[in-house]
């Protein structure tokens, strides 16, 4: 047998005669696609059953049980979620459903089996298998095969949809025979793989669950536990693999994943806009996504600090200083309390008032917490002192009377009775200090040596005192800490969230007030769980974990409002503990987000996804065991891509300067391919660049015409900040900055940090020995905006090239011929 790929048929309508090669379609072709399309068809007649069933049981499921006892609204819950939950995977599988074929060889029995690959796994109406989902083991030699360890495949045939019907087909056949070793290693997969690079953007990352490659399939099935490093340069599909690897994981270990759920953290909210659609398309539509500003309920953050001040924010010792902070605001006063309380003066000695610190301090609890003992002590000093001084005023007449020797006996012997009783007893003390805890001078006094705190409230005072900075900061051997200097109301930053995690930790929260109403509801809880229980294991649905899912769909179910996703709730609660967390361009975080990172997921299962030589932030890591080492210290395991699916190679060959210039210690990703017109700089003032950025879209979003769908083609301008405002004044129809809504411009202007995760047809680099300037990492800010780029690369300048981009062919203001 030999090789055929590329299989094209022309539909009748001719949409797509463009990506059919020229020639005659014999008949063995055109039957083959017909026997695929009617294969297809079925499979999506399957799907719109399964969808339909779904849609009845959401429907049913609310008014089914009859009567308003919960364990029959339980009843018709259980069967509401699992149909909602079923029918967001269907909707999220329509485009490219079905998109391998897998032929095993035939043996002694018969022919072999055959398997259909797709986005999920449907059966017919026998049961018998019609898909197989692409994460199940049957699956996997799909992704594994090569023509030199085939296994046990005779072929392997990629199906390739628009809309439901079949366009292409790519097959290739394991038998070598007649093939030397050269050829061999240029067959596995190309045309499938590239006609996908070679696709416009579209604003939004789409999957390769079709084309897995054999390195980002050993990422996507590695195991659940502990933590994974994906490193990999640009273009090599860590991102993608790691999405790709949360809906793997979701599928493997749906029974400890559904109920904790996934986090996806991720650079910016652009970046999570570019990426929410892939993980429904394999369906999966329950995994929280956030970034860094957002890990603190209630925030979202997206201003960013100086480089100098994202490094103290970042710095480790901020912890130290945060804790420092926080004991600073439980103070003893010098000369101990004095209180005005209802015409008296009440004192507290400072002896009293330490050992009530020292005792709040000695429990194990947060500030918050401790504060209640601490209130609780110096009210007691407080009716005590209150007590004694009545006492006073009441014996200093009957001293007199016993200094005069004329005491009558009833009167002695009550004198006598008091002199043994405690001035207040348990009943009269509790109320003494409740009277005390409702004058607001008591109150006063109080809370300013203790006061309820709460991080925002903690920081905004902490930045706004030089004094406090200074003298807080050399204490937890943080300098710089005077950089942190601001006046109250300034917005909160990217930078700022991990420290109000941070302070959230030593602060808690006061919840005497919720208990009454936890414990009111306790009884309730736990018959709801009980009926929930009974119930799901009456259905043989769940053999494991009944006890979490039955608290989990009685708690969805106990009040009135729209049940909440596990994402939302995760979302809500900042102690929310995750089963897994991905981190996508994790090399810009800092040490100081990493513990925020690290609470999130205490069984330490991460995916942590980026590359060294990118990192941007002055607070990111310069290495994944500086990051790592203090939470898993040698228990993570580090995989590497090292081929660039991306990025053309006389691209990457610019970008490699540049790398070698700045971390000579990194070794770039090989690129795959090597087409596109080569990169080129062109000196233009900003006034050009209007006609520059038409030409260049014009190449790169021609639409139909070329073959190309109306939403396909996107072109980022990367500038410095110092070219920046000129940019976006000289193109004002352009979007700008960091905004999910940019993803929808075909032009978009950004900066380097922006732009991170990101890719586009075409980047207009503005300015490079700017950007190589304005930051201690600009180098590295370089190497990413050049390597955004899928097919086109035009750097922009208005003198002297820096000296690691003298690769740049010179040209005019317009496209370069290719």
């Amino acid at each position: 047998m030999g090789l055929r790929q590329a299989d094209d048929v022309k539909p009748d309508r001719g949409e797509i005669g463009s990506e059919a090669p020229d020639g005659v379609r014999d008949g063995a072709r055109l039957a083959a696609v017909r026997a695929e399309q009617a294969y297809v068809s079925r499979v999506y007649e399957r799907l719109d059953t399964e969808r339909a069933g779904a849609e009845a049981a959401l429907r049913q499921g609310p008014a089914a049980g009859g009567g308003g006892a919960f364990q029959a609204r339980l009843e018709s819950a259980v069967a509401t979620d699992e149909a909602a939950r079923r029918l967001a995977r269907l909707a999220g599988v329509e485009n490219g459903l079905c998109f391998g074929r897998i032929d095993h060889r035939s043996g002694a029995d018969g022919p072999g089996d055959t398997f259909y690959i797709g986005r999920i796994g449907l059966r017919d109406e026998y049961h018998e298998p019609m898909l197989i989902d692409w994460r199940a083991e049957a699956a996997r030699p799909f992704y594994t095969a090569t023509p030199g360890a085939p296994g046990t495949l005779a072929r392997r045939r990629h199906l390739h949809l628009r809309h439901r019907e079949v366009v292409r087909l790519d097959d290739e056949v394991f038998d070598l025979e007649g093939l030397d070793e050269a050829e061999r290693g240029g067959i596995v997969g190309e045309a499938a793989l590239l006609a996908t690079l070679r696709r416009g953007r579209t604003g939004r990352m789409g999957d390769v669950v079709a084309t897995i490659q054999e390195e980002q399939d050993q990422v996507i099935r590695s195991a659940l536990q502990g933590v994974l490093v994906v490193q990999g340069g640009p273009g090599t599909g860590k991102t993608v693999a790691a999405l790709h690897r949360a809906a793997y994981l979701l599928y493997t270990h749906r029974d400890v994943l559904e109920r904790r759920g996934v986090l996806i953290v991720g650079p910016n909210a652009t970046f999570l806009r570019y990426i929410e659609q892939v993980l429904p398309g394999l369906g999966e539509t329950d995994v929280a996504l956030a970034t860094v500003g957002e890990l603190y309920p209630g925030l979202k953050a997206t201003a960013a600090d100086s480089p100098a001040v994202a490094v103290v924010k970042g710095d480790l010792r901020m912890a130290a200083l945060v804790e420092a902070a926080v004991r600073d605001r439980q103070r003893v006063p010098d000369g101990g309390l004095s209180v005005e309380s209802e015409g008296m003066t009440l004192r507290v000695e400072a002896a009293a008032c330490e050992l009530a610190r020292d005792r709040a301090r000695a429990l194990r609890a947060p500030h918050n917490l401790q504060r209640r003992r601490f209130v609780h002590d110096l009210l007691d000093a407080l009716a005590l002192n209150r007590a004694e001084q009545f006492d006073r005023l009441i014996d200093e007449p009957l001293e007199e009377i016993t200094r005069s020797g004329n005491v009558p006996g009833w009167l002695q012997e009550l004198l006598d009775e008091a002199g043994e009783s405690p001035l207040l007893d348990e009943a009269d003390l509790r109320l003494a200090k409740e009277s005390l805890w409702h004058e607001p001078p008591v109150r006063e006094a109080i809370d300013a040596l203790w006061p309820e705190l709460t991080p925002e409230r903690l920081l905004t005072g902490l930045y706004a005192d030089p004094e406090a900075l200074g003298r807080l900061g050399e204490a937890a051997g943080l300098p710089g800490a005077a950089l942190l200097h601001r006046p109250p109301g300034s917005p909160w930053t990217v930078a700022d969230v991990p420290v109000l995690d941070e302070a959230a930790e030593w602060l808690g929260s006061d919840d005497s007030g919720d208990r009454a109403r936890r414990r009111a509801a306790a009884a309730r809880r736990e018959a709801d769980e009980r009926y929930a229980r009974e119930v799901i294991e009456s259905t043989g649905a769940v053999t494991s974990d009944a006890q979490d899912l039955a608290a989990l769909v009685a708690e969805r179910h106990r009040d009135d409002g729209p049940p909440l996703t596990t994402a939302q709730r995760a979302a809500a609660d900042r102690e929310w503990a995750y089963g897994h967390v991905i981190v996508d361009e994790a090399q810009e975080l800092s040490e100081m987000a990493w513990r925020a990172v690290m609470r999130r997921v205490p069984t330490r299962s991460l995916t942590v996804v980026g590359d060294i030589a990118q990192t941007g932030s002055a607070a990111g890591a310069s290495s994944w065991g500086r990051m790592l080492d203090r939470y898993v210290p040698g228990r993570w395991r580090e995989q590497r891509l090292m081929v660039n699916y991306r990025t053309p190679a006389a691209i990457m060959r610019v970008a490699e300067d540049v790398l070698a210039a700045v971390a000579p210690g990194e070794i770039p990703p090989e690129p795959v391919r090597d087409d596109g017109p080569p990169p080129r700089a062109v000196a233009v003032p900003v006034s050009g660049l209007p006609g520059l950025v038409r030409a260049e879209l014009a190449e790169v979003a021609p639409g139909p015409a070329a073959g190309r769908g109306p939403e396909e083609g996107r072109l980022a301008v990367i500038s410095s900040a110092a070219w920046h405002p000129g940019v976006l004044e000289a193109l004002p129809d352009a979007a700008a900055g960091a905004t999910p809504e940019a993803l929808d411009s075909p032009v978009v202007v950004l900066t380097a940090a922006e732009a991170k995760g990101l890719e586009f047809d075409s980047v207009v680099v503005v300015d490079p020995a700017g950007v190589l300037a304005e930051s201690p990492k600009g180098g590295q800010d370089l190497y990413v905006a050049l390597t955004r780029a899928t097919r086109r690369l035009t750097v922009v300048h208005d003198g002297d090239l820096p000296d690691m981009l003298a690769r740049l062919e010179p040209g005019g203001p317009g496209p370069s011929q290719a």
